[in-house]
């Protein structure tokens, strides 16, 4: 009896199972106001598109997630070296687990899925084996005292009761050696910059630490409150002035080298091609640049077909004068950004171009970028917050200018779809939404995919006249000199100096958004293949469009959500989703998805 009872529960329960695969392919037929095409309907409108179940690869990484999550809250402290050889334990085990299931089972979304995730584990191992060696190299000569700190830090997390006199003595101690290695350090000529940089690194963590230990015992522990509080304000003020030798150092290092005062971290050829392997880019360095030139030919030529028909001839820089200078009042850039919103998101519901979900119209929001942030991004960004770069009272005459011209309506038209809708909070909205297990955030298909939109809508005439073509093609060569300027910054070919020049002499920009830029790029953050991942990844979205959509395989909106529903990844493991491609354990990058500029 209880048998059959188990048998009728799993039969209602496939045909149930059935039933909600059946409607969800209905619904998004009828989203797309058309008839999906069988060629073209395996692993293509997301949720529930996987018509072979897998539950593995999604177990497994949000299990990864949670553990590195918890693991994130209790070895907080940079550089420590029990937090490296933690996370790298964590890693081998989930790749031993990762062993166990069987990859030729598996459905094309969940091989994408394991050879990603492996991808990132291993990588992070290599992450954590390289600040490793840092820091054994820093140690012993400009480190000894730091294995205190982090046992202190070790014992507080589990409440150990200090005994304060020590702790008071340790910490006097480390101070009159911080004195001595501070007098060392400024007549050092041969640490080298990658030093430099790791010792910044691991006295953040150290300052972290010790600040730890104090917040958590003093005013608490009427011992420690009594012994520690001097010993330590004094150690505290040794390592803020240890670690302002070592940005002293750094600077010193960079004003000799270039003019800018732009201290970045080249990190060489070889570097660059490893890390194009990750992000799954089968193209060298130089074909990069190559590509990148090509493309930079055919804005020029746009740009002056744009110039004579306003009445500059050849003269494209004159016509982009004239652009510029059409800023909108101080005051009135809010607004100004609103109409072109508007504009855009009738535009791509006009041409139903993909789905936008009401509630991601609905949550946007604007701010305005303050002017020490205008210093590393002179125009607006987006998001769920759409930022707004736009002078302030604070300004110089000459910054307020710049600011104004360099964020023009005619600049901003191209960019207001790629911060917003179709391009950043869509994407955000979307990942927020669906497959939210992936975690393998990439620009080549965060930048890419909002720098596609901009060629998209230009190949469907978004742009008004003359003037909106040159709005939208400034950005478009800004983004070819993105990848020319970065990558021969990072094969010690130029220097950030040279950079800046390139963008004020061939794409037009103002001298201190030039400064910006190249400031944004090289200090703030991003990863050394940022900048390259506009263009190149629109290039590959573009690719995988032509392959898509071009063919009649599927309509812009179908190919559209497809991508959204997949979640942020390599956009060659997209392709790999959506067309259903046989991937072996060993995968290797193979997609060469350029094939020229487009005609003219």
């Amino acid at each position: 009896m209880r048998y059959k009872i188990k048998l009728i529960v799993f039969l209602l329960v496939v045909a149930l199972l059935s039933f909600q695969s059946q409607a969800q392919n209905t619904s998004i037929a009828a989203n797309a106001n058309t008839t999906v095409n069988p060629a073209a309907a395996v692993n293509t409108t997301g949720p529930g598109s996987d018509f072979i179940p897998c539950t593995a690869m999604p177990e497994i990484m949000t299990l990864f997630k949670a553990d590195h999550d918890a693991l994130d809250r209790f070895y907080f402290v940079q550089y420590a070296p029990e937090r490296g050889l933690r996370y790298q334990t964590l890693c081998r085990g989930y790749l031993d687990q990762l062993q166990q299931i069987n990859f030729d089972g598996l459905p094309t979304g969940c091989r994408v899925d394991y050879l990603l995730f492996k991808r990132d584990l291993t990588e992070e191992i290599h992450q954590y084996e390289v600040e490793a060696q840092d820091y054994q190299h820093l140690h012993d000569h400009w480190f000894p005292f730091a294995d205190t700190l982090y046992r202190l830090e070790k014992e507080r997390r589990r409440g150990k009761k200090p005994i304060s006199p020590q702790v008071a003595k340790a910490f006097v101690s480390i101070s009159a050696e911080l004195a001595r290695l501070n007098k060392e350090l400024n007549a050092d000529e041969h640490i080298s910059v990658r030093d430099i940089r790791a010792a910044r690194g691991i006295i953040e963590g150290l300052k972290y630490a010790a600040g730890s230990v104090y917040k958590f015992y003093n005013g608490y522990d009427p011992d420690f409150t009594w012994w520690v509080p001097g010993p330590y304000k004094q150690m505290d003020s040794a390592l803020n002035a240890y670690q302002e030798a070592f940005e002293n150092k750094l600077n010193n290092k960079a004003l000799k080298m270039d003019s800018s005062g732009i201290v970045g971290n080249p990190i060489g050829r070889d570097e660059i091609i490893r890390q194009l392997g990750l992000e799954m880019i089968p193209y060298t360095p130089d074909e990069l640049i190559d590509i990148a030139n090509k493309e930079f030919g055919w804005c020029e030529v746009e740009m002056k077909k744009a110039s004579q028909e306003m009445g500059f001839g050849d003269d494209w820089k004159a016509a982009l004068e004239k652009v510029k200078n059409a800023y909108v009042p101080a005051g009135d850039q809010p607004e100004a950004m609103l109409e072109l919103y508007n504009e855009s998101i009738a535009f791509l519901k006009a041409k139903d171009l993909v789905t936008i979900p009401p509630m991601a119209e609905e949550t946007w929001r604007m701010a305005m970028t303050s002017p020490e942030l205008q210093r590393i991004l002179p125009f607006f960004y987006g998001g769920e917050e759409f930022s707004i770069a736009y002078p302030t009272n604070t300004m110089s005459y000459e910054d307020r200018m710049m600011a104004m011209r360099g964020n023009n309506p005619h600049f901003s038209r191209a960019t207001v779809h790629h911060e917003l809708i179709a391009g950043h909070y869509l994407q955000q909205f979307s990942c927020e939404h669906y497959k939210t297990y992936r975690h393998f955030e990439t620009p080549f298909w965060t930048e890419g995919w909002a720098l596609y939109w901009e060629r998209l809508l230009w190949s469907l005439h978004f742009p008004r006249g003359p003037e909106d073509r040159v709005g939208m093609l400034f950005w478009r060569m800004h983004r070819c000199a993105r990848i020319i300027f970065s990558l021969n910054y990072h094969m010690g070919k130029w220097t950030p100096q040279q950079c800046i020049d390139f963008l004020v002499d061939r794409v037009g920009f103002e001298r201190a958004n030039a400064e910006g830029e190249v400031r944004r790029s090289f200090t703030a953050g991003y990863g050394p293949l940022y900048q390259v991942a506009y263009m190149i990844g629109g290039l590959q979205f573009e690719a995988l469009r032509k392959e898509l959509v071009d063919s009649g395989k599927m309509t812009y909106k179908q190919y559209h959500d497809a991508v959204m529903h997949e979640n942020n990844m390599p956009v060659e493991m997209v392709r790999a989703i959506l067309t259903n491609q046989p991937l072996t354990k060993d995968f290797q990058t193979q997609w060469k998805f350029y094939s020229g500029p487009a005609p003219h």
